[in-house]
């Protein structure tokens, strides 16, 4: 229950003003309620019988006997004008009027808590992705793709529709249950108080039941992540599980896991759904202890309590059951809801490890140079890259090369501090990169990636992705140097035609060109390539070369290969192995060295 108020306590403030009129409308709805059942006592004791008529008013006091005197003169005066039949229908009136002013309120106290929870679970919706756009690369390389959608989605769900369906319950019964309590209290004090000896009993024993569901329902909803992991890594390698006929491999562990995902969920359920028998059944109890005690209240002191109070009584008691029943039943939602929110929690609060500093200082141009100064960096414990030292003067274009796991990629993913280095420092512009603002410093970069990372949007989205005055010349333009402007146009939508999930309606050179045509239109002063051809046939490698060699002009360049033909023009080639750089200088210097450069080299013209 704390954790759910403090959840609670995170998202309800922005909606004070609407939970002030939930509790206002909650509060005339439980009123109007008592007034409709009040009513039934003197149906019962005036027109029904001759011993309560009243014939004089006393002065109108907040007093309930002083209330109820008068109520009973005008009642009186009905009946002897008008006579018993036309009185019954006089204060059948009332009870239409007050039952219509009950159901009204409790209406539009619904209709506000409607608003309350869309805008609760819109909250959390946003607050969950944008935290993913906060969390840092490292994050995301230990956690599983389908374990975070499945916490991004399923769990959301979960909570939307176990928690705050709750919310109304939360709002509305607490209210009413105390409204109703005040009422019994005036009707008869010693009844009211064995009812609240009663109750908690009941109540108790309802959310020791409860509690088990929340540990249930968790082991569910892990075993849900661990399910949408195996589909995302089937769906991504479809074809390596066709072309190596492993779909029986892949079912058995499917099934594996649906499996015992079914045996969870039948347990989860099966508690679930013995909330409402056994608060039926108690409910049943309680009822029965009441009307046995009430009954022996009416028959040993008449004057503490008639018959006629007795029922309207009954009457209030049976309004408060069902608040009672839906209360227990939003315990049962809670405990099951609050599992899928611990696990939401864990992305909200994990830690963001690139930290921007107070008072980060702004970039918005490159104009020496940038160096890497004594860069040591790990993932784990292991070092990846080991005392870097590497200058890159502006307008240059420089090329790191090296067997696969030297760390030629982490190099680059330094630069926009994707990571932190553990010891030394990256300088531009002599500035330390720490010092600078995150969004200027990644705003100098432009990145072309050996797998071209594409949207299920339109090409012209695609290449003006980021950039927020991009305009259809200015991407046109971008599209040309890029070498893509033909191949778009040949298209029946030209630049407003969909390229599918990830790309996937487009060949390999032509998702290549449109993420060089993203990088012209940015338009940064450095430039990343990280195996932006290795993938490509012989004629696109060509096509993507020459959109490259557009894009490298006049830019300070960064180029990762292993095709070694594509950086002979390097100002300056940078042989990594394992984390450290062996050999540094142009390829002719490099090919003189007769060092692990020229065996590369070597084996290439093979």
């Amino acid at each position: 229950m704390r954790d759910f108020i403090r959840v609670m306590k995170r998202y309800l403030p922005p909606y004070k003003h609407l939970l002030g009129l939930n509790f206002l409308f909650n509060i005339l709805s439980a009123s109007f309620a008592v007034f409709s059942v009040a009513l039934m006592v003197p149906m019962l004791e005036i027109i029904l019988s001759q011993n309560n008529e009243v014939y004089s008013l006393v002065e109108w006091k907040l007093n309930f006997n002083d209330l109820k005197h008068n109520l009973y003169y005008y009642i009186t005066s009905l009946k002897s004008s008008y006579g018993p039949g036309w009185s019954l229908l006089f204060v059948g009136l009332f009870l239409v009027v007050g039952t219509f002013l009950k159901t009204g309120f409790a209406y539009l106290a619904a209709y506000t808590s409607i608003s309350i929870r869309n805008g609760v679970v819109r909250d959390l919706r946003h607050n969950i992705y944008h935290k993913i756009l906060q969390l840092p690369m490292a994050f995301f390389s230990e956690e599983k793709k389908g374990d975070i959608i499945a916490r991004s989605t399923g769990d959301v769900q979960e909570v939307e529709a176990s928690i705050m369906s709750s919310l109304n319950m939360f709002l509305k019964n607490p209210v009413l249950i105390v409204v109703f309590l005040i009422a019994m209290l005036l009707f008869s004090l010693k009844l009211t108080l064995f009812v609240f000896v009663v109750l908690p009993i009941a109540g108790f024993i309802i959310g020791r039941v409860g509690k088990s569901l929340k540990k249930t329902s968790r082991e569910g909803q892990n075993k849900m992540g661990e399910l949408l992991g195996i589909i995302e890594e089937t769906l991504s390698g479809l074809r390596i599980v066709k072309a190596f006929n492993a779909e029986k491999r892949m079912d058995q562990r499917f099934d594996g896991e649906v499996d015992e995902y079914r045996n969870i969920m039948n347990r989860l359920m099966r508690r679930r759904d013995l909330a409402h028998p056994m608060s039926e059944f108690l409910g049943t109890i309680v009822v029965v202890i009441v009307v046995w005690f009430g009954g022996t209240l009416i028959l040993t002191d008449p004057d503490a309590l008639n018959a006629a109070e007795f029922l309207a009584y009954l009457g209030i008691f049976y309004q408060i059951i069902n608040p009672a029943k839906d209360f227990s039943k939003a315990m049962y939602s809670i405990q099951k809801g609050m599992a899928a929110y611990d696990r939401i929690d864990e992305i909200m609060g994990a830690n963001v490890a690139i930290h921007e500093k107070e008072g980060a200082k702004e970039i918005h141009e490159l104009k020496k140079g940038i160096e890497y100064r004594n860069v040591t960096f790990a993932y784990n414990e292991a070092p990846v890259l080991k005392n870097i030292d590497v200058s890159i003067p502006k307008g240059k274009t420089i090329a790191l090369v090296g067997q696969s796991g030297s760390g030629k990629s982490t190099f680059v993913d330094l630069l926009p501090r994707f990571y932190d280095v553990l010891e030394g420092s990256i300088l531009i512009d002599e500035q330390d990169i720490r010092d600078l603002k995150i969004h200027d410093l990644r705003n100098l970069m432009g990145n072309v990636n050996q797998d071209a990372i594409l949207f299920n949007d339109t090409i012209y989205n695609n290449i003006a992705f980021g950039v927020e005055d991009a305009t259809p010349q200015k991407v046109e333009e971008a599209a040309r140097v890029a070498n893509a402007h033909e191949f778009i146009t040949s298209f029946d939508n030209g630049y407003q035609t969909i390229v599918g999930d990830r790309g996937g309606r487009l060949s390999g050179g032509q998702r290549q060109r449109i993420s060089i045509a993203r990088a012209v239109l940015k338009n940064p002063p450095v430039l990343i390539l990280d195996e932006a051809t290795s993938a490509l046939d012989t004629e696109s490698e060509k096509l993507v070369q020459e959109a490259l060699e557009n894009l490298m002009a006049n830019r300070t360049s960064i180029v990762i290969a292993h095709r070694l033909s594509t950086v002979r023009n390097a100002d300056c080639i940078y042989v990594f192995h394992e984390g450290e750089i062996v050999e540094t200088g142009t390829h002719d210097e490099l090919i003189s060295m007769k060092g692990i450069y020229q065996k590369l080299n070597d084996l290439q013209m093979r």
